[in-house]
């Protein structure tokens, strides 16, 4: 009888420590729920329109309804649409972040809050988009800098897995899902000895690795040929007495319905990269690519198009200018090379990505072009462009409302943002933070 009485008292006490739980953090989430579909025609009037492909329309019209956009111009019968007067302001395609681990990592130094990697080196199977967490306190504090559209990417081995494009404004992953597994993520072996290089990257007096470095990142790069050979031979096959699911995750490759992003930064792993084209077809995509201007006729030549991760940074190599990093865009945009602007900075949690883009257009670029390299040459990278990255007649109604110019840190002041026809929520949890404590201390 006590035993019972014992175990009930307990069952009790651990009862009410999971309520008092759950009540604080239900407490601590911020209300900031999903936009509703588009349930009426809206007209976004008065407007300077960027359209994202270079051309602006002062004084436009833009009219979406059921989450389309149905006419761009300076003359668009507003007749039965709702209409939001912009005067004075900008109107802008949502932005787009393309590679990150967004909703994969809340906290970089929490363990329980990161999802992004998995063991072992050779992971094609991986899907990032099952893992992608919509109730990521950082989510909100892109929507509020003008991004709207992530892809989202796994980490870890050689072969990591595969990322998926999300919108940022849902309730669940299958919401979310923009369009699913854009990509195969190749983690190239470093080739560099880093004794020589700038920022943090070795530096004189630092341990080397045993092993030479060069020698075994040729060998798993080796590898990874290896296992690509054989998963084409296996996809050649009609029948199979055994499913292997690492050669079927692939098999959208060598169907080119699928890119494969090669994650590597200096000339000689850029090379390397070069002979998955020429051996295996592959539609290659290079993550990183710091020294791409050096190749960018070759890169060209193979039609391999470049997201650059990291504007704001030092260069790689000593014997850089210092400034490389932001003339890289121009360079690239100059040879023809198809590129895309990102922000991996783990500190400001990719919420940079305009700015970036806004360096980009003091060295080398157009306002314009730095625009259109995190829209749609973002959207054309990822395979989306037929549904975003501009504001043109037929595409989602992904549209960013801002007072001024949204790559300048000053104005980018975003009052309104659509995703899909739907007017997002703009709040986020340090804008009421920063409200909570000007109330505090009386800060006007």
């Amino acid at each position: 009888m006590k035993y019972t009485k014992a175990k009930i008292r307990y069952n009790r006490i651990i009862m009410v420590t999971f309520l008092i739980c759950f009540f604080i953090h239900v407490s601590a989430q911020e209300t900031i729920l999903p936009a509703n579909a588009q349930q009426e025609t809206i007209a976004l009037t008065n407007a300077t329109i960027h359209i994202g492909n270079g051309k602006i329309i002062n004084n436009g019209t833009v009219i979406f309804t059921n989450g389309k956009i149905t006419a761009v111009s300076t003359a668009a019968d507003t007749t039965n649409a709702k209409v939001i007067d912009c005067v004075g302001k900008h109107l802008y395609p949502g932005l787009i972040l393309t590679a990150s681990q967004l909703g994969l990592i809340e906290v970089n130094s929490t363990r329980s809050t990161i999802d992004g990697t998995e063991i072992g080196d050779m992971n094609p199977s991986i899907r990032s988009i099952v893992a992608y967490n919509t109730d990521s306190k950082v989510i909100n504090t892109l929507r509020s800098n003008g991004i709207l559209l992530a892809n989202v990417i796994p980490d870890g081995g050689i072969i990591s897995g595969s990322s998926s494009v999300v919108q940022l404004d849902a309730w669940n992953w299958e919401d979310a899902a923009y369009k699913m597994d854009v990509a195969i993520h190749l983690r190239m072996p470093s080739l560099l000895v880093r004794s020589g290089s700038r920022g943090g990257r070795g530096g004189f007096g630092g341990q080397q690795p045993a092993a030479d470095p060069v020698k075994s990142g040729l060998e798993q790069i080796e590898k990874v040929k290896i296992f690509f050979r054989e998963a084409k031979a296996y996809l050649t096959e009609s029948k199979h007495e055994n499913t292997n699911t690492k050669f079927e995750s692939v098999r959208n490759l060598f169907d080119k319905k699928q890119k494969l992003f090669i994650h590597c930064n200096i000339v000689k792993e850029m090379l390397l990269a070069v002979d998955f084209v020429k051996e295996f077809d592959f539609d290659v995509v290079l993550v990183g690519a710091v020294d791409s201007w050096q190749i960018a006729d070759i890169l060209k030549q193979n039609n391999i198009s470049i997201i650059l991760n990291q504007l704001h940074d030092l260069p790689a190599m000593i014997d850089d200018d210092i400034d490389q990093p932001y003339k890289t865009p121009g360079l690239l945009q100059k040879a023809g090379v198809l590129f895309t602007i990102n922000d991996d900075d783990g500190n400001s949690r990719y919420r940079n990505l305009p700015f970036n883009a806004g360096t980009a257009a003091t060295y080398g670029l157009s306002k314009e072009e730095a625009l259109s390299s995190i829209t749609l040459n973002a959207a054309t990278i990822l395979g989306i462009a037929d549904k975003t990255g501009s504001i043109e007649i037929g595409k989602d109604a992904n549209i960013v409302v801002s007072e001024g110019d949204i790559l300048d840190m000053r104005t980018n002041i975003i009052t309104q943002a659509f995703i899909q026809g739907r007017k997002i929520d703009l709040d986020n949890k340090q804008k009421q933070l920063a409200e909570k404590y000007k109330t505090k201390y009386g800060i006007k």
